[in-house]
């Protein structure tokens, strides 16, 4: 089967290669839509220039107003299409492959976006915790880039990022709530209920699955206890969504 798509993703240390959240978004919903891709690694200081050579849109601006330019990135070989940002590339793989399993369904685009920012309020905490994890697994040329870049934004260290003693109980107390809620979320269909559409799986389980796997890589004594919150409902979305964590 002839490749269509070209993903571009930030490559790590870790035997699985790829590592972060936004990134598992797009791979979870290329595999979901069993689209044929290939991978392009860039390191982070190699993003913008390819960006701007293959035309993909800039995912927002600097604070000097300049444009920001992030991955996920894909280049779509049949159509010519460059799409920037995780929730439009699965909007545009929904829209151009109608004949592949639906990732949003019709009509639930709009619903599905209202989601992503809530469910991104509940996970913040991880904010706090998983970029500093996430910096020991890069390789050199990007893990120098994160950390200047990083602490030039947040005005302390990587290291002064990460929660502790007192803080680290009550910042890990409010991710464990924030989890909770989107339990809630799920339950609210059925105390059976796997996904947040019921029994179908969806964008909006991929959205979260991916934050939950970025901890389980970069984090794994914390997941040792996530994955038993809430009877083990977060290990048991990783499960469903195994047969789409293909690296290709």
């Amino acid at each position: 089967m002839s490749v269509s798509i070209i993903f571009y993703d930030i490559p790590s240390t870790h035997p699985s290669r790829t590592w972060s959240p936004n990134l598992w978004k797009t791979r979870y919903a290329l595999n979901f839509k069993s689209v044929p891709y290939k991978t392009v690694w860039l390191e982070y200081p190699e993003i913008e220039g390819r960006c701007k050579e293959i035309g993909a849109p800039p995912s927002g601006a600097k604070p000097d107003g300049r444009p920001h330019f992030t991955l996920p990135v894909i280049q779509d070989l049949s159509t010519g299409a460059v799409i920037s940002d995780s929730s439009k590339i699965a909007a545009y793989l929904d829209a151009t492959y109608p004949d592949r399993p639906r990732l949003m369904p019709p009509g639930t685009t709009g619903l599905h976006r209202a989601f992503e920012e809530a469910a991104r309020m509940q996970l913040d905490p991880i904010s706090r915790y998983g970029p500093p994890a996430s910096h020991k697994n890069l390789n050199p040329l990007s893990a120098e880039y994160f950390r200047r870049t990083r602490e030039a934004t947040w005005g302390k260290t990587l290291e002064e990022l990460t929660p502790k003693g007192e803080e680290d109980a009550v910042e890990w107390k409010k991710l464990e709530d924030g989890f909770g809620k989107l339990d809630e979320w799920i339950r609210a269909n059925g105390e059976e209920s796997s996904y947040f559409m019921g029994d179908a799986l969806t964008y909006a389980d991929i959205f979260v699955a991916a934050y939950v796997h970025w901890i389980q890589l970069v984090l794994p004594e914390k997941w040792d206890e996530i994955k038993v919150w809430h009877q083990g409902r977060w290990a048991k979305l990783l499960k469903g969504l195994g047969d789409y964590e293909t690296v290709v």
